[in-house]
């Protein structure tokens, strides 16, 4: 393939992921079942965790299922077209920004969207299989033993590049392109949960389980 068209279907399959990555399975599915809007309540994340406190336990777990998919989705079809001519490894690591980059600042919601913890998930998933595990359980744990969602989303995105690299070329074949790709992830969804690590330094964070009631008692804006 000629470099020059090669690379142009690179940043195609780079825009196909950031605009799937868009998708508000948060909004669509909350809209879908007659429930309110969840940038309207609670933290006003459009994110299962947000959807959650709706009090529908269904629609939070088909938006976590929504946007793991989308991530999963984008990595998978980037690998399997990383194996054209003129193409690799980058358009995979590309990818994996880029949906992740779709979900924090969708174009169709105006830019402002969720935390990327689901999408993050699918990401790794397509990425390595065993890695996701760590990752959930480096969640689970943390969540389990605080009760705290973001706080368990902060330390499974601190530990999942460095769980890739401890298992490079021994679990899996370590790539550099990919270790970056994973670090920009991790460094944008912590730096997504910056109101989070403050509340949670001041002891005002939400526990997991905050229920119905959020969605009774929104916010009010400043």
């Amino acid at each position: 393939m000629n470099p020059l068209l090669a690379t142009a279907f690179g940043v195609l399959i780079i825009a196909g992921a950031y605009l799937l990555g868009s998708i508000p399975f948060a909004v669509v599915v909350s809209r879908s079942m007659g429930l309110q809007d969840p940038r309207t309540f609670g933290s006003r994340n459009p994110g299962a965790t947000n959807v959650l406190r709706s009090g529908n336990k269904t629609a939070a777990l088909l938006t976590l299922l929504g946007d793991a998919l989308k991530g999963l989705v984008a990595v998978w079809l980037a690998q399997w077209l990383a194996g054209m001519p003129g193409l690799g490894i980058w358009v995979v690591a590309a990818a994996a920004v880029a949906v992740f980059l779709g979900h924090v600042y969708p174009v169709f919601l105006g830019f402002k969207g969720g935390k990327g913890v689901a999408t993050a998930l699918g990401v790794l998933l397509g990425l390595q299989p065993l890695l996701a595990l760590a990752t959930v359980l480096t969640w689970l744990i943390v969540a389990y033993a605080s009760k705290y969602s973001s706080l368990a989303a902060i330390m499974a995105a601190i530990f999942a590049p460095l769980y890739y690299l401890f298992g490079g070329n021994i679990a899996w074949r370590l790539e550099p392109v990919i270790v970056f790709a994973i670090i920009v992830i991790s460094v944008l969804l912590c730096f997504r949960h910056g109101a989070n690590i403050t509340r949670l330094m001041q002891g005002t964070e939400p526990r997991i389980g905050t229920g119905k009631e959020a969605a009774r008692n929104p916010p009010k804006k400043h």
